[in-house]
């Protein structure tokens, strides 16, 4: 019996979704591995990252600051600011991710932007389990992946030179139509991109970001799933 064939067909667009994720996100990686290197660490430094902080945004901020000059003090600081978002989207996903102790602990490593969106996008609880680890799991290991690839390569390659910089804005920017079918869906698009566009004169850089995302909230309201017909 063939893998298709022992995977439910309503769970199958789930994984290709996770999958193509997964794939974009590998190849942003490999920037990272890339601009870590430039900035000093070394390449068991850069995988140790990802492999046991797994979100981009606070890796990308922490070897900035140590690369600017920054105290590791800073460093975990900005990390840890940009990370509390995860937080929210924990008690989004909190129903979904019930079991074990254990199980629950993995699971946190894993609530990231991506795996969230794709598991909040569906109504049934079965497919928002399916998505979420689906997700979770390709996109650890794309992503310690395609880090380990970029730290290899070191110096040699500029992000910005092949567009590796452009990949996570696609992703987050086709992460979002499905959502945008909700009326709770657009509330949070709204709040976030008035909260960001209207924060960021006034606020440090990131913070303005950190507050948009608390848009989430919305989901957490009974109405999260009502999809209004297209």
């Amino acid at each position: 019996m063939t893998l298709r064939r022992t995977i439910p067909a309503d769970v199958r667009p789930i994984i290709s979704s996770a999958l193509v994720i997964s794939v974009a996100v590998g190849v942003f990686a490999v920037s990272f591995g890339v601009v870590s290197v430039a900035s000093g660490a070394s390449v068991m430094q850069t995988c140790a990252l990802s492999l046991f902080v797994f979100t981009g945004a606070s890796q990308f901020s922490a070897v900035s600051v140590i690369a600017a000059g920054g105290s590791v003090a800073s460093a975990l600081g900005g990390a840890l600011l940009l990370a509390a978002r995860n937080g929210v989207y924990g008690l989004s996903l909190a129903p979904t991710l019930r079991g074990s102790l254990g199980k629950q602990l993995l699971a946190a490593h894993f609530v990231i932007d991506e795996t969230t969106a794709l598991a909040s996008a569906h109504e049934d609880m079965r497919l928002r389990r399916w998505a979420f680890w689906a997700c979770g799991i390709s996109l650890y290991t794309f992503w310690n992946i395609g880090t380990l690839i970029g730290a290899l390569i070191g110096n040699s390659i500029d992000p910005k030179t092949f567009g590796l910089d452009a990949a996570f804005p696609v992703v987050f920017t086709a992460m979002i139509v499905p959502h945008l079918r909700t009326r709770n869906g657009r509330r949070a698009a709204l709040f976030g991109a008035v909260a960001a566009v209207a924060l960021a004169p006034f606020l440090p850089v990131g913070l303005p970001i950190l507050i948009a995302t608390f848009g989430i909230l919305f989901g957490v309201s009974p109405d999260q799933s009502e999809t209004e017909p297209t």
